[in-house]
């Protein structure tokens, strides 16, 4: 459970955060490429900034907010 957690900045590259309850979860600049946040709960997370590429797994259905940055590579 990480609802609201603050991960402001956090490395979070190749993470396993299957089916993790990050509503209201600031993720304001943390690196998620690679990670996995499949089946997680993403309700009012703030992804302003935040970096992710093709590899990263996101709930079905989810698309990142334009906010986002994807990274290339």
């Amino acid at each position: 459970n990480l609802q609201r957690a603050i991960l402001r900045r956090a490395v979070l590259v190749g993470a396993n955060l299957r089916n993790a309850d990050l509503r209201k979860a600031d993720l304001t600049h943390a690196d998620l490429r690679d990670a996995d946040l499949q089946g997680a709960e993403l309700k009012g997370i703030e992804l302003w900034l935040t970096h992710y590429n093709d590899h990263t797994r996101w709930p079905e259905g989810f698309v990142p907010p334009p906010e986002a940055i994807r990274i290339e590579e």
